[in-house]
């Protein structure tokens, strides 16, 4: 028995076998739980491919969250796959032009700022809307993020973004917590994922992760993140909602 046993999730961002959206999908299969899914454009084959390493198949929604005829779509086109709604969501999306990262901080145009705050941040809100009338009892979002109190090297805007998606998690679980629907957030340490190859400079993130983690740090294994995101989705937080749970070996809160 799995602490996800007939629980349906729809779990976005699912690229590579490499990714957390990845391992939590495996990881709510082998808990008992149902999964479905997003992606579109010229990921699609990726997500398709990928998708047929799970344990169990999975089908697969379109959906872009910049689109707005794809949100409007996603309650039916989810419904089509699972007639009585979800349990669950996992936002695992986040962008950034190449302007708006890797020191460049000073000189990023608002139209490159923009993009990444609509689809690193604004999504969780408008992902969560969209999927709002798929909770018939309540249910659980669950976002990832990268710790934003302080400024990374070379994360630029998109730590900005960050920020912005942890502030609009907050502001979700106050104004759906009426209807019984938590919303949080797992902040995971660097792990070698499609998205950190983006980011000029990673190797720095590798190299002083484990100089200050009090906790050993494995920068390719995205299962910790992934089973703190899969307990999120149970029963088991019935009341945390708001919150941010760090899975980076302890480094948000050790100094210098």
């Amino acid at each position: 028995m799995g602490i996800l046993d007939g629980k349906k999730i729809l779990i976005t961002g699912v690229l590579t076998d490499a990714s957390i959206a990845f391992h939590i999908a495996r990881i709510a299969q082998e808990q008992g739980g149902e999964v479905v899914l997003s992606s579109y454009g010229r990921v699609l084959s990726l997500t398709t491919r990928i998708a047929g390493r799970l344990p169990k198949p999975a089908p697969i929604v379109v959906l872009d969250v910049t689109n707005p005829d794809d949100l409007t779509a996603l309650e039916s086109r989810v419904r089509a796959h699972f007639p009585e709604g979800l349990d669950g969501l996992v936002h695992s999306i986040g962008f950034a032009p190449a302007a708006a990262l890797g020191g460049n901080f000073l000189n990023t145009s608002w139209e490159d700022v923009s993009t990444a705050l609509h689809v690193s941040a604004y999504s969780l809100k408008s992902l969560t809307m969209a999927a709002r009338g798929l909770f018939n009892n309540g249910g659980s979002v669950v976002g990832l993020d990268f710790d934003a109190t302080v400024a990374w090297p070379q994360y630029d805007w998109m730590g900005v973004a960050k920020a912005a998606l942890e502030s609009t998690s907050r502001y979700l679980a106050r104004d759906l917590g009426a209807e019984n629907i938590r919303v949080n957030l797992v902040a995971a340490g660097p792990i070698r994922t499609m998205a950190a190859k983006s980011i000029p400079g990673f190797d720095e993130f590798e190299k002083v992760w484990n100089e200050r983690s009090p906790l050993f740090w494995d920068v390719t294994d995205p299962t910790p993140a992934a089973m703190a995101a899969v307990a999120l989705l149970s029963d088991w937080f019935p009341k945390t909602t708001a919150e941010i749970i760090h899975v980076d070996g302890g480094v948000h809160a050790m100094g210098a």
